[in-house]
């Protein structure tokens, strides 16, 4: 198992992670904490100024991915996707919890919710993933 360093030195070798303003909280085996900096570009509606949506998917997605890649200190494609919306993500910083479901020879699963800074569930979704083959 990778630790919080390894997992976050990986995790931000991608330039969208560090615009996302992406830090690790913490690792266990197939679980993952992130937080997520809010950004006025994730803005949709200047007028409500609500988040939006593609990016709390982005943030399920991604949560939901890296849970497995402290199991296998790779990244995995995601094969399938599924996010359901809970409340508007207003401004302020995302905490994203990620948890694998199950761990596969051939697919995986993992899941994700994503809350407000007053822990309220913004969105969670579960995803399917290719799972590396092992060497």
């Amino acid at each position: 198992m990778l630790d919080k360093s390894e997992v976050e030195a990986m995790l931000l070798k991608g330039p969208f992670h560090q615009w996302l303003g992406l830090q690790v909280i913490s690792v266990g085996e197939g679980e993952i904490e992130l937080k997520a900096t809010w950004r006025p570009e994730w803005v949709v509606n200047a007028a409500v100024g609500y988040t939006h949506g593609g990016i709390l998917a982005t943030l399920v997605d991604l949560t939901a991915d890296w849970a497995l890649v402290s199991e296998t200190g790779k990244g995995v494609p995601t094969v399938d996707l599924r996010v359901d919306y809970h409340r508007a993500a207003m401004q302020g910083d995302l905490k994203c919890v990620g948890k694998v479901v199950k761990s596969g020879r051939t697919v995986s699963v993992s899941e994700a919710q994503i809350f407000d800074g007053d822990g309220k569930l913004l969105a969670s979704g579960r995803g399917v993933y290719m799972t590396p083959v092992a060497k």
